[in-house]
């Protein structure tokens, strides 16, 4: 881990994440706390003797500053904790730096997303996804999209999000009969429910599906989304039933949780990228972690498939260069 020298004693000291914790008895009767904390660079276990009841405040995802010396025990790193606190606005730090992150800031992705919202035509359309933006930004800017498969980052959701619509603007460069305004507005609103069907920290970390997430799912949570706010703001009932069938078939079939096939020309293209999207990003994720001219293990989300590193790939890195 990332931790920098601070005293001749050997005691060092950064910023990371705790992964997991559990307070624990130990032999003396006293209690400690046992975590896991990590950052970019990996994780490690830590210990935290003779808990307080000030220690009780800390939490799983706490982003913290710990100062201690890191020990072997059996064979393996062990960090033990002398002083830990919150990271404060003093501390200067991103929490980017410290978990897995969109290579892009949620603000960026958000403002390249409202500049197109900005351009439709379709007034209606127009007026249903700025005020969908509206009432989920605060979350919009950090959610994933994931627990564990394609964009399971911070931001991710945005990330996602943006791919597809930067995909789908080359799709209606070569097939401009298609109506982009609609087609726009399937992309930007497809996944939006995962913020109820996914329990987050506020700094980004997945955790688990809420209760409505694992017996409803954000497919049929996103409809039922967007019919409410789009009778609110007095939507009319075509232009509702077009995105909310958008986005209950935009996994295909339903085989993949869709309650419909996609059944016209701008709900087919939405399913298309949505999958191609996700499949390159776990491709690009997997192979990296592979040595040049090395396979993966099998891929359960890609077809039981291995992958090939050929070693003539680029590094993943979201852009906006035209």
């Amino acid at each position: 881990m990332n931790f920098t020298s601070c005293g001749q004693n050997g005691s060092v000291e950064g910023f990371c994440i705790i992964k997991s914790i559990e307070k624990k008895t130990a032999s003396s009767g006293s209690s400690y706390l046992d975590m896991t904390i990590g950052d970019k660079s990996g994780e490690m276990n830590a210990k935290l003797w003779d808990v307080k009841d000030l220690h009780v405040k800390y939490g799983q995802n706490d982003f913290v500053k710990v100062r201690g010396t890191v020990t072997v025990y059996r064979g393996v790193e062990q960090f033990k904790i002398e002083r830990i606190r919150h990271v404060i606005d003093g501390d200067n730090v991103k929490i980017e730096d410290y978990i897995e992150s969109a290579d892009l800031s949620g603000e960026v992705m958000l403002r390249y997303i409202e500049n197109i919202v900005s351009r439709f035509e379709d007034e209606e359309l127009k007026k249903l996804v700025g005020a969908v933006i509206d009432e989920k930004r605060e979350k919009l800017l950090y959610w994933p999209a994931a627990l564990k498969l394609h964009h399971s980052v911070r931001s991710g959701l945005l990330l996602h999000t943006l791919s597809i619509l930067r995909l789908a603007q080359g799709v209606c460069s070569v097939y401009p009969f298609v109506c982009k305004d609609l087609l726009y507005s399937g992309i930007i609103l497809h996944d939006i429910a995962k913020i109820d069907e996914i329990n987050s920290s506020d700094i980004g970390i997945a955790a688990d599906y809420t209760v409505r997430g694992n017996l409803v799912g954000h497919l049929v949570m996103g409809a039922i989304e967007i019919d409410r706010i789009g009778s609110r703001l007095g939507i009319s009932e075509e232009t509702l039933t077009l995105v909310e069938h958008m986005l209950i078939s935009h996994h295909g079939v339903p085989q993949f949780g869709a309650a419909q096939f996609p059944m016209f020309i701008e709900a087919e293209i939405l399913s298309e990228l949505d999958l191609l999207d996700a499949r390159i990003y776990t491709m690009c994720h997997e192979i990296s972690q592979k040595n040049v001219g090395e396979f993966t293990g099998r891929q359960w989300s890609l077809d039981e498939r291995k992958l090939y590193n050929h070693g003539k790939n680029g590094e993943y890195k979201a852009n906006l260069d035209e």
